[in-house]
């Protein structure tokens, strides 16, 4: 009589056993349809079904359907991390993916002891779908980041001329009301600067000591006698005490479309290229 080796729900092998007492666990219920079993010399394992001497009752009642089984730890974990994606920007995603795909393959090669393939699927479902959502919501928001990247520098920059102006008319109100020399005029305010990072624009690129220039028209020139709408300071790349006319300003603007320029006034207003043409050099 042949004898035969099991797995059980444990997981671990017993046997070899005769098959009246392989018949007698299937009564017990130690045996179910989803046990693997494995005739003493043969090299692979099989259902009680795959057996002729069982078939008898494999098709009755006798063998019973095994249990729900324990649903997979893993597969919630995927399902919630793919979820988790949300508020991670599709990091989480990404580790939902993996053990989605693991968990699936557990379930299907477990026998019934493990469920969880529908949270499995749903996980690799919705971590897919964030990780797809990457690279679209990227294409979207850089656009808007670099507009608000080149605001706030734009801003920073309408400050700047602000306090440089300020400065110049302090420097204007020791002087006689004399606008200062255009060849030292960065020299000629630092006094009154209070701190010379104000001389830098945060859209320049680095390497100049200051990223304005002066207006070499209204240099020395009593302020009262200065239409307030002429240039007085402006974006360049001149460098320290740089001084002129339309042909220092920078051809690009720092800040997206946006020039900032200030006047004799002390106002200071942001003009697109267009406008550049309507301003006034002549005092």
């Amino acid at each position: 009589m042949a004898n035969y080796n099991i797995i059980g729900r444990d997981q671990k092998q017993y046997g070899p056993v005769t098959e009246a007492q392989l018949r007698q666990w299937i009564v017990e219920g130690r045996v179910d349809a989803q046990t693997k079993i494995q005739a003493e010399g043969a090299s692979g394992w099989k259902f009680p079904s795959d057996f002729p001497e069982f078939r008898d009752m494999a098709n009755s009642s006798a063998l019973p359907v095994p249990a729900g089984g324990k649903t997979s730890a893993m597969a919630v974990t995927s399902l919630v991390l793919g979820i988790l994606g949300v508020v991670t920007c599709g990091f989480t995603a990404l580790f939902g993916l993996i053990l989605g795909i693991i968990a699936m393959v557990k379930v299907k090669n477990s026998g019934g002891r493990l469920t969880g393939n529908g949270l499995a699927l749903a996980g690799v479902i919705v971590s897919a779908v964030f990780l797809f959502m990457i690279p679209v919501l990227a294409a979207l928001l850089l656009p808007a980041l670099a507009q608000a990247k080149n605001k706030a520098q734009e801003i920073n920059c309408v400050s700047n001329e602000k306090q440089l102006a300020l400065a110049i008319r302090i420097y204007s109100g020791d002087n006689k009301d004399q606008f200062p020399p255009a060849s030292t005029w960065c020299d000629a305010i630092k006094n009154e600067m209070g701190t010379e990072r104000i001389l830098k624009c945060p859209g320049a690129k680095p390497g100049n000591r200051c990223d304005y220039a002066f207006n070499a028209k209204l240099s020395g020139l009593d302020i009262s006698k200065v239409n307030p709408q002429t240039v007085m300071l402006f974006e360049s790349d001149g460098g320290w005490n740089a001084s002129g006319g339309p042909e220092l300003m920078i051809g690009n603007a720092r800040h997206g479309r946006m020039f900032v320029v200030a006047f004799a006034d002390g106002s200071v207003q942001q003009l697109r290229e267009a406008q550049l043409g309507t301003l006034r050099w002549d005092p």
